[in-house]
């Protein structure tokens, strides 16, 4: 009988240690689901920041840019008029009155109806810093001169060209 009684305490032992083990497992697993999903979580978070940065971006360039054309100053060429900017080193100016930074107007391209500028901004901040590359269109096709604004923010200073990481969003305004 000692015998019987000595399995019987082994096959306990054995089926509370496969107990254990599975309870282990599926207690892991759970873990590193929960462990995915938050490694997940936080890239998405991540990706939504970023986004949110380059948003801001190309709206500060639509701003800038409606803010020289509603001037009234020679910042943007028309079909009829190729201009340098006057003043030659235009700036667009943050809420504290400090210049975010002398906007770098490029040639403007004609054709007989429209003219098109484009200008690059780069908007400093705490770290890092942001770009918007605005593309200001005017065309007069029709006898009235419609104003397109195309501004694209980036999340990333205008000079890293080729980053992985770059995100855009654009804003378009037409007038």
């Amino acid at each position: 009988m000692r015998h019987a009684e000595q399995n019987k305490v082994r096959n306990q032992r054995a089926f509370a240690m496969l107990f254990a083990v599975l309870t282990a497992s599926v207690l892991l697993s759970i873990g590193l689901s929960i462990f995915d999903l938050t490694v997940k979580e936080l890239s998405l978070t991540a990706s939504g920041r970023e986004s949110q940065f380059a948003f801001y971006a190309a709206d500060t360039g639509a701003e800038c840019a409606l803010y020289w054309d509603f001037k009234g100053t020679d910042i943007f060429a028309t079909s009829s008029d190729s201009r340098s900017p006057s003043p030659s080193n235009p700036d667009c100016v943050d809420t504290q009155g400090q210049a975010l930074q002398t906007i770098n107007i490029t040639p403007s391209m004609q054709t007989s109806d429209s003219a098109v500028t484009v200008f690059s901004l780069n908007i400093p901040s705490v770290s890092p810093q942001f770009c918007a590359i605005v593309t200001v269109t005017k065309d007069s096709s029709s006898g009235i001169t419609k104003t397109t604004i195309d501004s694209r923010g980036h999340n990333e200073p205008c000079s890293d060209s080729v980053d992985p990481n770059l995100v855009e969003r654009a804003l378009k305004v037409t007038y």
